[in-house]
């Protein structure tokens, strides 16, 4: 057989050797990412050389990850909490219909008393801390970003993917959440829902996520002691050696701050945001320092000088409204007691100090008075309590009601206030008479009450 006729290497006498058209790297495949190689966008042929930091790289990279696993899995935990805290089971959290994604119904309690001020004030108040270190780990992987093909494979489509998501889950997050606390609504679509279901789509890419990196993760970790790397100075700092997902420089530059520095000034950013946002939680001159939440700030001063975070006028409720002719009907088996605020004074008082928080994050502790609800409830004979329905005046708006579960209306603290340190209540702070009950959420410790209805007990 002379040379001509000898069939090429790889190559059978029925013909050439064709690879499987579905496995990566082969057949069509192949000359598709050939072809995407072969036609980069504008740009991207030269932006990876634009990248030339030496302090980028594996190790680096995956210590701003584990401060992140640590600390975004507590903020999307404490945010499912508060959700909890709205008793979706009763219609009244947003979104209303979750699907699949429905939580197992269960009382939220009330004790400790401060307990849906622990949950909210950690989920907005860590995830404020955390925007530095999101950032610090967006930059530290940012030239891969700019890799031209995207992939090279089917398995690193779908971990791109998980990327894309996971990247664009935690922007979104962070940019409605902000938004949503500044009480700058620009959405175009409704908050809670987003953020919900947004939160969601966040956490399943992070676990994708993890599942594919988490030994790359480790492997950078344990190749560089924190310890020798704190003590490492900007003169004495070196790129790391070539890594596989090419995360290090290919020409890095001298360095101009060690990584020591980069550490210390993504936490010193962190710290600062923490001490900008802790003032919510503090009463007095504290509140002050609550410069990126005007929601939490100090108002004013004196007994009623405490935040409040839907005005009289922002509900359409005016002074008329709640002048002597005000009335609280309370409702239960088909009864109906009509009382004035004469004679809600003329009833048991009862005073209590309880911590009010809202959904934007701030807190409060205040002294409140008035009548206990299980008082309230015995005054119309209510009998077996299941919920407590309580409307407002308010003319408008999501929280214009709530209902309040059993443990709530019995709970010995849980108030139908009607006054707040020792004076009545202002116009702003819900007068003629608003609830207050413990570790509720703020916006169901309805404001300008003028109904309740008792519902019984369903089932065993």
């Amino acid at each position: 057989m002379n040379a001509q006729s000898t069939p090429p290497a790889g190559d059978s006498p029925a013909g050439p050797r064709r690879a499987p058209r579905g496995r990566p790297g082969y057949g069509f495949p192949r000359r598709w990412w050939a072809v995407l190689a072969e036609h980069p966008p504008p740009g991207a042929a030269t932006a990876n050389r634009r990248w030339r930091s030496p302090l980028r790289g594996p190790w680096l990279t995956s210590v701003f990850a584990v401060v992140l696993l640590v600390g975004l899995p507590l903020v999307f935990l404490t945010g499912l909490l508060d959700y909890v805290a709205y008793a979706p089971r009763f219609g009244q959290a947003y979104p209303r219909d979750v699907g699949w994604l429905r939580l197992p119904p269960f009382d939220w309690p009330t004790r400790p008393s401060w307990l849906f001020r622990l949950t909210q004030g950690v989920h907005v108040g860590l995830g404020i801390t955390l925007v530095p270190v999101v950032l610090a780990k967006l930059w530290s992987v940012l030239p891969k970003l700019f890799d031209w093909p995207p992939a090279r494979s089917v398995a690193q489509v779908l971990e791109r993917l998980s990327l894309l998501l996971l990247v664009g889950g935690i922007l979104f997050e962070i940019a409605t959440g902000l938004l949503d606390i500044q009480y700058a609504y620009l959405f175009g679509f409704d908050f809670y829902t987003a953020h919900y279901f947004g939160a969601w789509v966040f956490v399943a890419a992070l676990v994708a996520h993890v599942a594919l990196r988490s030994r790359r993760m480790l492997t950078a970790l344990r190749s560089r002691p924190l310890r020798r790397e704190l003590a490492t100075g900007r003169a004495a700092t070196r790129p790391e050696p070539p890594d596989p997902d090419g995360l290090v420089a290919a020409r890095p530059r001298p360095a101009t701050t060690s990584r020591r520095g980069a550490l210390a000034l993504v936490g010193g950013l962190s710290l600062l945001l923490a001490a900008l946002t802790v003032g919510q939680h503090l009463d007095g001159p504290w509140r002050r320092t609550a410069l990126l939440l005007p929601r939490g700030r100090q108002p004013g001063g004196g007994p009623t000088g405490f935040p409040v975070n839907r005005t009289a006028a922002a509900a359409g409720v005016q002074a008329a409204d709640t002048g002597p002719g005000w009335r609280l009907t309370l409702r239960a088996n088909g009864r109906a007691v009509t009382v004035d605020r004469a004679g809600l004074l003329a009833m048991a008082q009862h005073t209590v100090t309880l911590p009010i928080a809202c959904v934007e994050g701030w807190s409060t502790v205040q002294t409140w008075s008035g009548v206990r609800l299980r008082d309230l409830a015995a005054h119309v004979r209510a009998g077996r309590i299941g919920a407590a329905h309580v409307r407002s005046l308010e003319k408008a708006g999501l929280f214009r009601q709530a209902t309040l579960q059993a443990n709530q209306v019995h709970d010995a603290d849980a108030l139908l206030a009607l006054r707040v340190n020792g004076v009545d209540l202002t116009l702003d702070h819900g007068y003629p008479a608003r609830v207050i009950v413990p570790a509720l959420p703020g916006v169901h410790c309805t404001k300008w009450v003028t109904e309740i209805e008792f519902r019984g007990r369903t089932g065993g």
